[in-house]
């Protein structure tokens, strides 16, 4: 999915990864970015503004969206959905946008299987030593809940080779500017081809 420099990247990876604060960065230094809200069945946490956070819709309403094939990807974590609005995405692409996303590792397959010419990276934790850190230092759920995230982590690691960039979140400026610059090549490696295109539309105009 990309037109005339615009573009689909997906940032995934492991809870408590830094998939946020990478994904707010490399928004933030790219002016021709585009914010997909995703929607969701969960309910709204204090603070969160529906249709800016999220799009906070019923299992029904969102059961609905599938069926007539209004989500990009979808996911279901810790009992609740997550999906992509594909309209918004497919205009700003088609527009010469950049849209970047912070999804799920399923949904991140599911936009790759769809989408080929979608850019996936996959931040990866200094260790996983670090990464159960980071997660526990957060203070936020039990034991048990912890462990199960912590058991998931490992099965996201794993996929690690199925997206086009690995980049390790070991230091967060760093992070973001290789990220930056997958991005940037991929937009690059699209633009010949457009640019075909557009020639081969001339031509037979």
């Amino acid at each position: 999915m990309t037109a005339a420099g615009g573009l689909l990247a997906v940032i995934a990876g492991p809870s408590g990864v830094g998939k946020g604060t990478v994904h707010a960065r490399a928004r933030a230094s790219l002016p021709e970015s585009v914010l997909s809200v995703s929607v969701t069945t969960r309910a709204p946490r204090p603070g969160e503004v529906d249709g800016v956070d999220y799009h906070f819709v019923s299992p029904e309403r969102f059961q609905q969206l599938i069926d007539e094939d209004q989500l990009l990807e979808w996911a279901e974590y810790a009992g609740e959905r997550y999906g992509t609005p594909r309209g918004p995405v497919e205009e700003a692409v088609a527009a010469g946008r950049i849209v970047v996303l912070d999804i799920e590792l399923q949904g991140a397959l599911q936009i790759k299987e769809h989408d080929p010419a979608a850019l996936l990276v996959f931040l990866v934790p200094p260790s996983f030593e670090e990464l159960e850190r980071r997660l526990r230092a957060r203070g936020t759920e039990p034991e048990a809940a912890l462990q199960r995230r912590l058991a998931r982590a490992r099965e996201e690691l794993e996929a690690a080779h199925q997206f086009d960039v690995e980049v390790v979140n070991d230091d967060l400026d760093r992070c973001v500017e290789e990220v930056l610059g997958a991005i940037e090549r991929a937009r690059a490696a699209a633009e010949p081809a457009n640019d075909r295109a557009g020639d081969q539309r001339r031509t037979r105009a």
